[in-house]
């Protein structure tokens, strides 16, 4: 492969960086057997095919058949080109890199590099500012105001950009950053006589990052009564504010964790947590949760705690985000913040243990938040109003599929409205039968049941095609039947895939490899057979196999070779006669053909 970093290099970068634990901080990951299963990044589903062999160091989705190892995972899921994975995985592992120019002829990936240095070089500078110089002892103030910390100032990298109309231009142009470069990246703004202004100036800076930890925006917020209060960086190629959410970078590891994450709506109430000792919390970027954030989060977790404003306008977005949550296959609770107070107040006000314990681990489940929430909507003091609040939970209620959480809640609605559990119950199901709900499918739903199940191929392979996967996926597995297959058959396997997979292997382990699955798909360069080697490679094969079997695959494969050249030699035989004018060999010899096709359909 022509690349520009040594083969020794990517080599330890690949086997430095264990691919459970890299593929485990974009995909929550469960272990089934001796593998992970998790729901595929690459494909929208409910069922776990995502499957990571940790000792193969390969996986496979049987849902997309996407495969690959760690290089190729990065590759796909932050569509990266070969070398920018192999640097993301060289600094994740601290491995040191020649110098190299991967995005020479690249203007477009060249001007994004521009750009993320600039924002590396602007949330250096405003943090230094704030922190250390009388230039930022404004911001400082602020902060500290606020309750914010110095080691919360320096975890989230928090600055100041004076209110000096060019200094932020003059501070890059010195860099050598080109002027219409920072104009369209929008860290500065073009007036009406041409001149460029600094767009977060007077503005306390929360730098933006991306989930790999790279800062791609700003959010300033005015401290001098300038309007609007919040300012975000431009939507650009890099910074999608409905694609992101506030700390998720440093959150993650917390969130794998603990198994859940509280979803915030504010820089501060994300910082305020975090000092509280909530380290798992995160926040969208001033606007509602989009569908793209919610499936971002299930990818990670199972389970979501909402915190939002305690006020009307709270309660309202706590409702519409749970419910993309929900679709998303989340499992949701509501944290309940009384008296209308945000998160960041009721910490200011309560201190941060009350926090943690009576709001974040009290949380509602989201039957109870929306009970509460549905019933501001009636008056239950009249009888009709009361009926029809009844009607909406009751239908709520029976889309639960645990026999269980229905009860419960059932036991809780016939105390409050002095109705029998039996006519509740027989209400809901009802309900469950006009709406088509299964009796319980909640032994269906367990993650354990889900992550083993593997989607069947309804089409049966013949039978030389699955003898060809099968010593495939030995020979993957063992130089020794390698070298047997080498001797007896070459590369005389009838689908072309798999005389190419044979080829490459051969010499593959003629180079002196060992057995490594993972370095072997580094090696091809064809998308559609690192997809057919990991999927082969994932197969269930025996530990040991025996040379009666290694032996019976090899016959089956020659059989089918044979049996096809025969009845190419007698189509030429057949056509021969014909020209000849001679009807009845003709005819002899296309019963014969008939015949070893029966033949050959018979064996498949």
């Amino acid at each position: 492969m022509a690349y520009q970093i040594p083969e020794e290099v990517i080599e330890e970068v690949r086997k430095s960086n264990d691919i459970v634990d890299v593929i485990g901080e974009y995909v929550q990951l469960k272990k089934q057997g001796r593998n992970y299963f998790g729901l595929c990044p690459f494909h929208g589903e409910k069922t776990p095919s995502f499957s990571v062999t940790q000792d193969k160091q390969i996986f496979h989705c049987f849902g997309c058949n996407k495969g690959g190892n760690v290089v190729t995972f990065m590759m796909e899921i932050e569509s990266f080109s070969f070398v920018e994975a192999i640097r993301f995985l060289a600094n994740r592992r601290g491995i040191p890199l020649p110098e190299i120019d991967i995005n020479a002829n690249n203007t477009s990936s060249k001007q994004e590099l521009d750009i993320l240095a600039a924002y590396e070089w602007l949330t250096k500078l405003y943090h230094h500012l704030i922190r250390f110089t009388k230039d930022g002892k404004e911001g400082y103030q602020y902060l500290r105001d606020r309750g914010i910390s110095d080691e919360a100032i320096d975890t989230f990298q928090l600055g100041f950009a004076p209110n000096v109309r060019d200094f932020t231009v003059q501070f890059l142009k010195k860099k050598g950053f080109n002027e219409a470069l920072l104009v369209n990246a929008g860290l500065v703004s073009l007036q009406n006589d041409n001149s460029v202004i600094d767009r977060f100036r007077g503005r306390v800076i929360f730098p933006i990052r991306n989930h790999i930890g790279k800062p791609i925006a700003f959010g300033g917020r005015s401290i001098a009564g300038g309007e609007p209060k919040y300012l975000n960086s431009a939507e650009s190629e890099l910074f999608q504010k409905g694609k992101l959410l506030y700390n998720f970078d440093l959150a993650k590891k917390h969130i794998r964790k603990q198994n859940e994450v509280v979803l915030f709506e504010g820089y501060m109430d994300v910082i305020s947590s975090y000092q509280a000792g909530v380290l798992n919390g995160v926040a969208t970027l001033g606007t509602s949760l989009t569908e793209s954030q919610a499936k971002l989060l299930k990818r990670y977790v199972d389970t979501v705690i909402v915190c939002y404003d305690g006020d009307r306008a709270g309660v309202e977005a706590t409702y519409k985000a749970a419910n993309i949550l929900r679709k998303a296959g989340c499992q949701v609770k509501v944290a309940n913040l009384e008296n209308g107070l945000d998160p960041d107040t009721y910490i200011q006000t309560y201190g941060g243990e009350a926090f943690k314990n009576e709001v974040i681990k009290a949380s509602n489940t989201y039957l109870s938040f929306y009970m509460r929430y549905m019933r501001k909507d009636f008056n239950l003091s009249l009888e009709s109003d009361r009926l029809a609040y009844l009607d909406i939970i009751l239908n709520e209620l029976a889309k639960l599929e645990s026999v269980v959480e229905r009860e419960y809640y059932v036991r809780e609605i016939s105390k409050e409205h002095n109705l029998s559990v039996e006519s509740l119950s027989s209400e809901i199901e009802s309900i469950r039968d006009k709406q088509g709900y299964s009796k319980d499918k909640s032994e269906e739903k367990r993650y354990t049941n889900r992550a083993i199940r593997k989607p069947t191929n309804n089409k049966l392979l013949p039978a030389y095609h699955n003898a060809e996967r099968k010593l495939l996926s030995y020979m993957l597995q063992d130089v020794y039947i390698a070298e047997k297959v080498q001797q007896e058959l070459g590369a005389g396997f009838n689908v072309d895939a798999h005389k190419i997979i044979a080829t490459y292997l051969f010499a593959f382990y003629e180079e002196g490899n060992k057995s490594d699955v993972s370095l072997f798909v580094e090696k091809l360069e064809e998308a559609d057979l690192k997809q057919l080697v990991t999927e082969m490679a994932m197969s269930e094969v025996t530990e040991e196999i025996s040379d009666k079997e290694i032996n019976d695959y090899i016959r089956i494969i020659k059989a089918q070779h044979l049996d096809i050249a025969n009845i190419q030699s007698l189509k030429q035989e057949q056509k021969l006669a014909e020209q000849q004018n001679d009807p009845v060999k003709a005819a002899q010899i296309a019963m014969q053909i008939i015949n070893i096709k029966k033949q050959l359909k018979q064996t498949n």
